[in-house]
């Protein structure tokens, strides 16, 4: 109904009805209009926010898994079209919760803090210089408008920008802020982000209506972006997961399948998996008719590559190992081809021994690993078996090479070697206390007289009840020999 139409029918109303009922009819008409502009207030915002939950519906309908860009592009179109705004941005917290970073950007949205550098001069494409700015530069919380609306959880509305100090001033025509509103992104009082639009297309200032709409599209808009981000959460989580799956396959494929048969010899070994893949790895190798080469190794790093670390490492023992008897050579030979590739954050320590299976002589030499334990036959007690040695990858092979020492014993009827990795000792239980070396020499004396196989059975009983239900994060492996009486 046009407002000639309107006020034609006010005067025909006035007509009739006469002076004396004049007033009253002018408060009528006055209040019905108001009330038909409230309804259309109304039905526009129900109309948004109708065609946003729609909207949203579609993207969870045709992806298999929701991204959360995408979900912000389309929320920032509706507070577009519902603001009537040129330009627009989400601000979202980085994890941390301390600082905001732009995930979606419509139109050319001028910094709201920091300006813009010289390079925009000699930028090909000005709009999409600034645009970089704004993807690129972090706000703190408390920062600025953007970071003041996120700290407090308030919107603001700024009628007339150009002469509020708290708004930047630029030269060039589109960038000029003449009108601004930005509103908090919630989600059960938490603030997940900030919605901010610039510069209505009609010329016109924003007001109380433009605010409410978009605070009542982020509101929505936010149920939607917390359930996307913990989807994308899941995601990772899956991805994870599957890599820690590959990694475990490999490691355990690296494993031997059985242990070798030696006369007068027992052999024991197991590997317990935590939660986290590690990098433990344990192996035999026949050196040649009369000597067997014993491995036990750990690999800091995680994941694949810790599992990848340690099939190089398996690689290059088998391919070394049967021309050489000596440990310490060996050793050599795997840091010579392992330290030039070995990343930073990783190293391998390993203990690698050569028993000869005539005289029962067992050469050990260590590099950067636990010491091995001799439980003696005569129950004379422990002695810890001591060779110098640093870990693969941590040294040039030059100090590596003049670090390494071999140690020589020969095994008595009865004795027991035990060799292990820190995750046996380092088991934790559910009050943070650690299984610890006396706990381990302790079980290991109660079953050396029974064997190889009753000491390994001991230990792991012994670990299982002490750490109970608590999750262990580093592998835990055990080798085991015993020379027969």
């Amino acid at each position: 109904m046009s407002f000639l139409f309107q006020m034609g029918v006010l005067f025909f109303l006035l007509t009739v009805a006469g002076i004396g009922g004049t007033a009253a009819l002018v408060v009528l008409f006055f209040r019905n209009r108001r009330l038909r502009e409230q309804r259309d207030v109304l039905l526009q915002e129900k109309e948004v926010i109708y065609g946003f939950v729609h909207d949203v519906a579609e993207v969870f309908a045709d992806a298999a898994t929701v991204e959360l860009d995408l979900m912000l592009k389309r929320v920032l179109f509706y507070a577009l079209r519902t603001t009537k705004a040129g330009a627009g941005v989400i601000y979202l917290f980085e994890p941390g919760g301390e600082m905001l970073r732009a995930r979606a950007i419509n139109g050319i949205f001028p910094p709201l803090l920091g300006g813009v550098d010289t390079g925009l001069e000699r930028a090909m494409s000005k709009s999409q210089h600034v645009q970089q700015l704004v993807a690129t530069r972090l706000i703190s919380k408390g920062e600025g408008l953007v970071g003041t609306v996120a700290d407090f959880g308030s919107p603001i509305l700024i009628e007339d920008a150009e002469t509020d100090p708290r708004v930047p001033r630029y030269e060039l025509d589109f960038l000029r802020v003449h009108s601004l509103l930005l509103v908090p992104m919630r989600f059960h009082q938490k603030i997940m982000g900030v919605l901010a639009v610039v510069n209505r297309v009609d010329g016109n200032p924003f007001i109380q209506t433009d605010m409410n709409l978009l605070q009542s599209l982020a509101d929505q808009a936010s149920v939607s972006v917390h359930y996307a981000g913990l989807r994308e959460s899941l995601d990772e989580k899956q991805r994870m997961d599957h890599d820690l799956s590959v990694a475990r396959r490999i490691q355990t494929a690296l494993l031997p399948k059985e242990l070798p048969r030696v006369e007068g010899v027992e052999l024991a070994a197991f590997n317990y998996p935590a939660l986290e893949i590690g990098g433990d790895y344990y192996d035999f190798v026949q050196v040649d008719d009369t000597h067997l080469g014993i491995a036990i190794a750990d690999v800091s790093g995680k994941g694949i590559g810790g599992a990848i670390m340690m099939s190089v490492c398996r690689s290059v023992l088998r391919a070394h190992a049967p021309r050489h008897p000596s440990p310490a050579d060996v050793l050599r030979l795997i840091n010579q081809v392992l330290s030039q590739d070995v990343q930073e954050d990783m190293f391998v320590s390993m203990l690698y021994m050569v028993l000869n299976t005539a005289t029962r002589e067992l050469t050990v030499a260590r590099a950067g690993h636990e010491r091995p334990i001799l439980c003696s036959g005569d129950k004379s007690g422990f002695t810890i078996i001591d060779s110098p040695g640093i870990a693969i990858g941590l040294s040039d092979s030059q100090t590596f090479d003049k670090t390494l020492k071999e140690v020589t014993l020969y095994l008595k009827p009865g004795d027991v070697i035990v060799a292990y990795t820190d995750g046996i000792t380092e088991g934790m239980n559910e009050r943070d206390e650690e299984w610890g070396v006396d706990s381990f020499l302790d079980s290991i004396r109660t079953a050396a007289d029974e064997g190889a196989h009753s000491v390994l059975n001991n230990v792991r009983q012994r670990l299982e009840r002490f750490v109970g239900d608590r999750p262990q994060y580093d592998d835990m492996t055990l080798l085991a020999i015993r020379a027969m009486r």
